[in-house]
């Protein structure tokens, strides 16, 4: 039997639940897209290495090249197993993925340019996402939650935190599921719009690749207890993405399949947080500088990260000092240790 979706704030009637459960495997087609010319323009731009396309290069640009209409969307998304599939990744323009207890790891996916009917499943906050988040002009930050200890920092953080107990409405719970691993998001009940591109103020860039690189079809980042491997694919010139050996599958039956994955090694230090079983809750500096490998166009980069301070972007450049251009489309980074 179908299971039905009831909200966080009481219960949906069952034939409304059922809807939504039938209408899952169509969400793909239900992104709310900024304006034609932006999805163009996500078309046209120069992107693929090099390749010839029949089209004359646009100019390298910048997230910031446009101007932002609102707050970028961030969602702390489930990487457990018993999460998996998840929803909405494949819409998000950044995703970034980080270590927590356990040796397992949560991803932050952002939205700026189209929105998913639902995201999910939802987790909660970590100390380091506001660091992460500091670079973004009063983000909205949906989660589950957060222990009560960390509650006044967020409060204090210039963002919006949208938690169900802020926003019941646009949280549901999935039957089929066992909680903690059950709460989604839709985003346009917050009511959240998309904020354009001009909202991700990440200081990546994107345009021609650069000369030299090596070839590298497949690349893999393990923590402890999780893996997320990104094999290239010619056909589709974006990297497929694969959890603990297995293809990340989408719910929605959207693989998530980035243009481009940054493997970012950063300092993972204690933070001043224990969770329930009393495992520390690593602290992911993503201030700082440190070394990086770009991957783009089936080929490996290898790269300096730089980020001044909690209200800047973080730059990627080569050996030589020049920005390191990411490939137009979806970019992963993976927090790795070792910086």
């Amino acid at each position: 039997m179908v299971g039905m979706r009831r909200g966080t704030h009481g219960g949906s009637p069952r034939g409304r639940g059922t809807r939504e459960r039938r209408t899952r495997g169509a969400r793909g087609a239900a992104l709310v897209t900024v304006t034609a010319a932006v999805a163009l323009a996500a078309g046209c731009t120069a992107g693929s290495g090099g390749k010839d396309n029949g089209r004359a290069p646009e100019p390298e640009r910048s997230h910031t090249s446009a101007p932002a209409t609102g707050p970028v969307l961030a969602v702390k998304v489930d990487n457990a197993p018993e999460a998996r599939p998840q929803t909405g990744l494949d819409a998000a323009d950044v995703v970034y993925a980080e270590p927590v207890e356990g040796g397992l790891s949560r991803l932050m996916a952002l939205y700026a340019t189209r929105l998913p009917e639902e995201v999910g499943p939802v987790r909660s906050a970590r100390e380091s996402d506001l660091e992460l988040l500091g670079q973004f002009d009063r983000p909205t930050l949906a989660f589950s939650g957060a222990q009560s200890k960390l509650l006044p920092l967020i409060e204090k953080a210039p963002l919006r935190a949208v938690t169900p107990g802020d926003a019941p409405g646009a949280y549901v719970r999935d039957d089929d599921r066992q909680a903690p691993h059950n709460l989604y998001l839709r985003p346009g009940e917050l009511p959240a719009e998309p904020a354009g591109a001009g909202a991700l103020t990440t200081g990546f860039t994107f345009g021609k690749a650069p000369e030299g690189g090596r070839a590298e079809p497949s690349r893999t980042v393990r923590y402890p207890a999780t893996s997320f491997t990104f094999t290239w694919s010619e056909s589709r010139d974006r990297w497929l993405v694969s959890l603990d050996g297995s293809p990340a599958d989408a719910a929605d039956g959207a693989r998530p399949a980035p243009a481009t994955v940054v493997v970012q090694h950063v300092t993972v230090r204690d933070s001043a947080f224990r969770d329930f079983r009393g495992s520390n809750s690593p602290y992911v500096e993503s201030v700082g500088s440190g070394r990086a490998e770009v991957l783009r166009d089936g080929r490996t980069y290898d790269a300096t990260w730089t980020r001044g301070s909690a209200a800047d972007g973080t730059t990627f450049t080569t050996r030589d000092g020049a920005a390191l251009n990411f490939a137009e489309g979806q970019v992963w980074v993976v927090f790795a240790g070792g910086s």
